[in-house]
């Protein structure tokens, strides 16, 4: 299964979330711009062919040392709160894309 069927499946699951907000298919390539987002802030997206997380950096530590994610980032240098799933299936992303969401949502509270 390609990342983009991933992210569907994704999708699907946690389209009924509450403040989540679903990728737009027509949406200009940008950043973010086809990506499940919390309150406009995105956690899962598909990247260069790899479903693409945003997780507490410790976490995205954890999952590169056990060979599970890439990292991810732009102009040669990985973000730390980002981890690319080259490989996967729904249902081995499912709790990380829940995970990527609670931590989206505690970001969120944090700043209000």
């Amino acid at each position: 299964m390609d990342a983009a069927d991933r992210l569907a499946a994704l999708v699907d699951t946690l389209a009924g979330e509450p403040d989540v907000t679903l990728p737009e298919p027509g949406a200009p390539r940008r950043f973010g711009s086809r990506a499940l987002k919390v309150d406009g802030a995105a956690f899962a997206m598909v990247v260069r062919g790899a479903l693409v997380l945003k997780l507490p950096e410790d976490r995205v530590a954890a999952l590169l040392a056990d060979g599970r994610g890439g990292p991810f980032g732009g102009r040669g240098r990985p973000y730390r709160e980002w981890v690319a799933l080259a490989d996967g299936e729904p249902a081995t992303d499912l709790p990380l894309a829940r995970e990527a969401l609670a931590f989206a949502r505690a970001r969120r509270d944090a700043l209000s």
